[in-house]
């Protein structure tokens, strides 16, 4: 059994990190959730409850990662931290310029690793959650003669000058994780740091909510999450309505990322190499065909689209690393599993949702026609006590 560890945690709140989260408290490591804001902290103690106030759980407060020595007063600890976990970075698919993703991205993690040598020397392992976006080249043609084979080898071929110019989210999100990876890299081989460093590497991300309570509206959703519910699983949706095109066919199940993060701390063979945990290839139609089955009371709103197409085009490129499970040993919930634990969880935001906007809509009626029906009750309460007196 591997001995427990002091862990730092960045980006505690997220969705995938909340799972590394969960399951580094479960496997007995002790750990410091670091997040942005009090109010972030307060919903992580409602959500890890039986771990606040006991030496396995405690947080900080960096509100922005970016400036220089952010991390340095979260990382001094009694006792010192063995490891970190990097999970931090925006990640969202709407236009904005280049440097709303890139100064956050690469800043937060050079300034996260500049700490740890400073202030931090007992930091043996330093986990990045970085991206398949800075792998595979997700602003060029997916479709080629042979087909494209993108291993932990390959980067993304986009420069920071395509980055910069666009607002593209398509090459503006995978820059930032390019970028920021890359930084990271530069940063082990130019300084003398007494950390080993592993990258993780996933592509898309599909899997249940550490704890679905968290959200009263589903417009509280990390992307991923919404945009599942948006595009599938919405009341506002009808069955004729198309399934939306997938843009990539690899995933993993969000425990499983969470549990190649642990993996990633603890096995001496992950120190310094880029991970890419490739679940399999699930594609919207497939996502559409599991929901359609795990929500049968949605069958009228669930986009049918074509059910028996869920096989990707011929020359779409290919997803190869079978390192991860032969020396990691990490092993792969199938998608009917992960689509289908998040399902249930989406309606029940959902219906929560609507119970509060009909809560708020009454309460919004009552409190413009309260001064309306209180002066009729007054009057009809003086109409009726006129002549009356109580006796002695």
């Amino acid at each position: 059994m591997e001995s427990p560890r002091r862990v730092l945690l960045t980006g505690a709140n997220g969705y995938i990190a909340q799972h590394v989260l969960s399951q580094l408290l479960e496997a007995g490591h002790s750990v410091r959730a670091v997040v942005r804001s009090q109010a972030k902290v307060d919903i992580l103690k409602k959500t890890f409850g039986k771990y606040v106030d006991t030496p396995q759980l405690d947080f900080g407060v960096v509100p922005d990662i970016t400036t220089a020595g952010a991390f340095d007063d979260v990382l001094v600890s009694a006792p010192p931290f063995d490891a970190v976990m990097h999970t931090a970075s925006p990640f969202f698919l709407r236009p904005v310029k280049g440097e709303v993703f890139l100064e956050p991205a690469i800043k937060g993690t050079t300034e996260v690793l500049k700490s740890i040598a400073r202030v931090a020397p007992s930091v043996k392992r330093v986990v990045i959650t970085s991206s398949f976006a800075a792998i595979g080249s997700m602003h060029v043609d997916p479709i080629s003669n042979p087909p494209k084979t993108y291993t932990s080898e390959d980067w993304n071929t986009v420069t920071l000058e395509e980055a910069m110019a666009t607002e593209n989210p398509l090459v503006t999100y995978p820059a930032s994780k390019k970028f920021a990876e890359k930084a990271a890299w530069d940063f082990v081989k130019e300084n003398k740091v007494n950390f080993e460093l592993a990258t993780l590497n996933p592509p898309a991300v599909f899997g249940p909510l550490v704890d679905p309570s968290q959200y009263t509206s589903t417009d509280q959703l990390g992307e991923t999450c919404s945009w599942i519910y948006n595009s599938f699983v919405s009341s506002s949706l009808k069955a004729s309505d198309p399934v939306p095109p997938t843009f990539v066919y690899a995933w993993i199940d969000v425990r499983d990322l969470a549990r190649a993060h642990l993996l990633a701390m603890t096995v001496p063979e992950a120190a310094n190499k880029r991970w890419f945990p490739v679940g399999g290839e699930l594609g919207m139609q497939g996502i559409s065909n599991i929901l359609r089955e795990a929500l049968p009371e949605k069958r009228d709103t669930i986009p049918v689209g074509e059910p028996e197409k869920t096989t990707k085009p011929e020359g779409f490129y290919e997803c190869s690393a079978p390192e991860v499970e032969k020396v990691l040993g990490l092993t792969y919930t199938s998608a009917e599993k992960s689509i289908g634990d998040l399902a249930p969880q989406l309606v029940e935001i959902e219906k929560r949702a609507v119970g509060a906007g009909i809560f708020e809509r009454l309460y919004a009626l009552l409190k413009t026609r309260l001064p309306q029906v209180t002066k009729s009750i007054s009057r009809i309460v003086a109409d009726n006590m006129t002549g009356f007196s109580l006796p002695r």
